[in-house]
């Protein structure tokens, strides 16, 4: 493993050349610093966490709940059909106020609310924190303890600030997914597969290949404050610390055509099965009109109206392709 690149606050410029647009990912220290609640949670943790209860909306949010022998891992039960946590709801209040009543408990229960949409829970936050690496993205709060979350990944960029306590995140390149041996597909812990292998505890015997993953790991150590930029479809591992952390964090895509995820289970039913002979011609077809550095121009040799689902991306394309792939799924 190595340590992921940090950049301070200052260097924009350096950002968004070097990392945002290359794709690469990167801690900001100390990016919102002067955030009223990072200041306050520095001070005193509790009285963060009553200020954040005093504006909750009461709007029930999701809430995982794992008990102490999980020690903080949320993941499968031993059959993988079933999780070693529950699910609750309930407003982030209650939730504040229950950290600071289990804090001081030697074996607390991990708990934490994720994704819930800042906007909705606590209004006027988004006003009084704001965040100026996008423009156009939800704000969503996860709030809780000492809490592990399984090496996963998102379809879209995802930046998330430290607002309260601390985090370490792990992140592995997209190229490392066949030796994170990935979970199941469509039954999953809270959204996108997770990897089988605890990083802070990788079974090498049952996972040998997680060897060639943890060689192309990054991690870093995220203060109240700081902030971390991970590319699309980056697996990442984070692990929280402490009696209550926070985050917020903006999941921002410029190319939201949507779908990719849900273009490779179709792929399963539709090519990985057939002879070895036509998946190759599949390859090709996938090459051309996908993956290729020309595929944007596959259509180009046709006059425009006759291009239809191979042209250049845009709304009416976009509907075009939408539209026929209802008519041929549901044929």
């Amino acid at each position: 493993m190595t340590e992921l690149d940090s950049l301070d606050a200052a260097e924009r410029d350096c950002f968004e050349r070097d990392y945002r647009a290359a794709g690469r990912p990167a801690v900001i220290r100390g990016l919102v610093r002067d955030w009223p609640i990072v200041e306050l949670g520095r001070r005193d943790w509790r009285a963060a966490l009553a200020a954040i209860a005093a504006r909750d909306s009461g709007a029930p949010a999701d809430i995982m709940i794992a008990p102490a022998s999980a020690k903080g891992r949320f993941f499968y039960g031993p059959d993988l059909r079933g999780f070693n946590f529950q699910r609750d709801r309930g407003p982030l209040a209650r939730l504040a106020q229950h950290l600071v009543e289990i804090a001081d408990r030697a074996e607390p229960v991990a708990i934490y609310a994720g994704a819930a949409a800042l906007d909705v829970h606590l209004p006027g936050f988004a006003a009084e924190h704001p965040f100026s690496l996008v423009e156009s993205a939800t704000a969503r709060v996860w709030l809780g303890n000492a809490t592990e979350v399984a090496t996963h990944f998102d379809l879209s960029d995802n930046f998330a600030v430290v607002a309260l306590g601390r985090r370490r995140f792990t992140l592995f390149p997209p190229g490392a997914t066949a030796d994170l041996y990935v979970g199941p597909l469509n039954h999953t812990l809270a959204g996108q597969p997770v990897s089988m292998v605890d990083p802070l505890a990788p079974d090498r015997q049952r996972y040998p290949r997680y060897a060639r993953a943890e060689a192309q790991a990054q991690t870093a150590d995220l203060e109240p404050g700081d902030a971390i930029y991970i590319p699309a479809l980056w697996w990442h591992h984070v692990q929280a610390t402490g009696p209550a952390n926070m985050l917020v964090n903006y999941w921002h895509n410029d190319a939201a055509h949507g779908g990719g995820f849900t273009a490779l289970v179709h792929a399963l039913l539709a090519i990985r099965d057939l002879p070895p002979a036509q998946r190759e011609g599949w390859r090709a077809w996938f090459d051309h009109f996908v993956f290729g550095a020309e595929a944007a121009d596959a259509a180009a040799h046709l006059p425009p109206p006759a291009r239809g689902v191979a042209g250049p991306a845009g709304p009416e394309r976009d509907e075009m392709i939408r539209r026929y792939l209802l008519t041929v799924l549901s044929s």
